[in-house]
C-alpha cells in the first residue's frame, strides 16, 4: 500500500521511526539512531496536515515514518509515511461514516475469541473479511479453553468457516503454541477481538511482564471492561513486534472483498443456472439447494448477504442507500401495496 503523496524531504538530518503508540493525533515513536532506538513524542508537520485528504493518510501504530528530530527537541515532526505493506482497518460506526484504520505493516492478525459466551462464528467471519482485505494473514486464537465442554465441536465449526486458517487453542496455563509460532517466525502481529477475551493477558504472558492492564469478565455474559484504550506496540527479544488494540464492540466491514472469507459460497455461486442469479428464488440456484440440503448453513449464508450489503453500502451516499432500501423493500410490489406498507409504518431495512 502506498503512503502519502508528499515530496521526500531533502533534509540530511531527517531520520526514520516507527509509530509505537497513538492517542488521537499525538504519537509515540521509536527513532532509529546509530546509538540505538530512542522513544519520543511526535506530531505531523503542517505541510503533511495540509496534504491529508482522508483518515487513512494519518499515521497509525506500525507505520514507518520520516521525521525531523534532534536530542534537544521535545517533540519530533513527522513529515511523511513510508509505503505500507498492509493496512488493517474497519468501517467506522454508522453507515457511510468512512474507514477507521487500526494498524499498519502487520504480517499476521490474531483473531482472538474466547470459548465461552463470546464464541460467535458470525463475528469471526467479519474479522476474517477485514483481515484478508488488509493484506495480512489471519490466525484464529481461541482462549479460555478450560471454560468449554464442547471444544471438538467448536474447532470443527471454526474449520468450516476459516478455510485453511491456522488455529491455536490457549488456556490460562498453556499458550506455548503461540509462543513457539512467534519464536520461529519473527514478525509484526496484532491482536484483535472483543473486550474480555484475554488479549491483554496473552500479551503479558508473551512479553514476560505485566505491560497491559487486565480485568475480569462479568459471569453473566462473559463481557469485559475495556482495559486497552489506545493502540500500542511492544517488542519481543527476537524482534517480533506485538500490537494490542482496544476491544471492538461493533465490527462493520468497509469496502473490502469478502470472497476469501466466503470462498465456499462464491464457488457455489458459479454453479447457479443463471449468471445473474440473486440467490433468492431462482430455479437452479446452487446456493439455495446447498442451504436446503444442509450443506451450507442458513446462518452463514445470511451473514454473507449481510456483509456483502455492508460492503456495497460503504461505497454509497445517503441518497443511494435510501433508494437501494426502497427497491429491496418494495421490489415487485404495486404502488398501492407500497403505500399501504408505508401507512402501516413498516420500516425499510
Amino acid at each position: 500500500m502506498k503512503g502519502l503523496k508528499i515530496k521526500k524531504s531533502n533534509t540530511p538530518n531527517n531520520k526514520y521511526a516507527t509509530v509505537i503508540s497513538q492517542n488521537h493525533q499525538l504519537y509515540l515513536i521509536s527513532v532509529n539512531e546509530s546509538s540505538g532506538n530512542h522513544q519520543v513524542m511526535a506530531e505531523i508537520s503542517g505541510q503533511m496536515a495540509y496534504s491529508i485528504s482522508s483518515v487513512e493518510q494519518y499515521p497509525v501504530v506500525g507505520d514507518r515514518v520520516e521525521v525531523s528530530y534532534s536530542e534537544n527537541d521535545d517533540v519530533a515532526i513527522i513529515h511523511r509515511i513510508l509505503p505500507r505493506k498492509s493496512l488493517l482497518s474497519r468501517a467506522s460506526s454508522g453507515v457511510g461514516q468512512g474507514v477507521q484504520p487500526i494498524a499498519a505493516n502487520v504480517d499476521t492478525v490474531f483473531i482472538t475469541m474466547a470459548l465461552d459466551h463470546n464464541f460467535n462464528l458470525r463475528r469471526m467471519e467479519r474479522y476474517l473479511t477485514i483481515v484478508w482485505d488488509s493484506g495480512a494473514q489471519p490466525v484464529i486464537v481461541l482462549t479460555k479453553a478450560g471454560l468449554t465442554t464442547d471444544l471438538e465441536n467448536q474447532l470443527a465449526q471454526v474449520s468450516e468457516i476459516a478455510l485453511g486458517v491456522t488455529t491455536f487453542v490457549t488456556s490460562d496455563s498453556d499458550f506455548s503454541e503461540i509462543a513457539n509460532f512467534l519464536t520461529q517466525n519473527p514478525q509484526t502481529v496484532v491482536f484483535v477481538g472483543s473486550s474480555g477475551v484475554g488479549k491483554s493477558t496473552l500479551i503479558n504472558r508473551l512479553l514476560g511482564y505485566e505491560a497491559m492492564a487486565t480485568s475480569e469478565n462479568r459471569e453473566s455474559d462473559s463481557k469485559g471492561r475495556h482495559t486497552t484504550t489506545n493502540r500500542q506496540l511492544f517488542s519481543l527479544a527476537n524482534g517480533t513486534q506485538i500490537i494490542d488494540t482496544p476491544g471492538m464492540r461493533e465490527l462493520q466491514v468497509d469496502t473490502g472483498d469478502s470472497s476469501a472469507t466466503f470462498a465456499d459460497i462464491e464457488e457455489l455461486a458459479t454453479r447457479c443456472k443463471f449468471r445473474n442469479c440473486t440467490h433468492k428464488s431462482e430455479p437452479g440456484c446452487a446456493i439455495i439447494e446447498a442451504v436446503d440440503t444442509g450443506k451450507l448453513s442458513a446462518e452463514r449464508f445470511a451473514n454473507y448477504l449481510k456483509i456483502s450489503r455492508e460492503n456495497r453500502y460503504s461505497r454509497m451516499n445517503t441518497t443511494e442507500i435510501a433508494a437501494d432500501k426502497f427497491r429491496r423493500h418494495f421490489g415487485g410490489k404495486s404502488g398501492a401495496k407500497a403505500v399501504r406498507d408505508i401507512k402501516k409504518g413498516k420500516r425499510l431495512n
